[in-house]
């Protein structure tokens, strides 16, 4: 039996090598979401990897909005730790989501950019889309509580 590596550590490999699969791995309802995230020219991009569970609307059939929403605040939070110095996982104070197509039964992609970094309080743009990222699917904007590093 192998001994669990704290998060802490976790966090900070993540950081350093931009591979957040066993981070993500930490948490059931990232893996049970089929969430991941890549690190591509120091720009961090949440995936959330179409299933048939995942299905909200059948008849289209569409993605289920909180699927899209999940992506989005996960993909913020991600972005958090890599950017961030926040050593907990970051308390969400606020999330609107902004739906503006149905997002299709295929893997789907965010970005989020922190617009706005305060000693506790942090505020991020997200945006999702799958085939073309002038098209997005959703957007949102967040606030964060976090706790600084130190």
């Amino acid at each position: 039996m192998t001994t669990p590596v704290p998060l802490l550590e976790v966090v900070q490999q993540a950081r350093q090598n931009g591979d957040f699969s066993e981070f993500i791995a930490a948490i059931p309802y990232w893996r049970f979401m089929g969430l991941s995230a890549r690190v591509d020219d120091e720009q961090l991009t949440g995936v959330l990897h179409y299933s048939d569970p995942l299905i909200g609307n059948p008849v289209l059939p569409a993605l289920h909005g909180g699927t899209i929403g999940a992506l989005l605040e996960t993909t913020a939070v991600l972005e958090l730790f890599y950017r961030a110095e926040t050593v907990v996982i970051p308390k969400t104070i606020n999330l609107t989501v902004a739906y503006l197509r149905s997002g299709k039964p295929v893997d789907t992609f965010a970005k989020a950019r922190i617009t706005k970094q305060g000693r506790r309080i942090v505020s991020v743009q997200i945006e999702a889309w799958q085939d073309d990222r002038a098209r997005p699917i959703a957007s949102a904007s967040a606030n964060f509580l976090v706790t600084p590093a130190g």
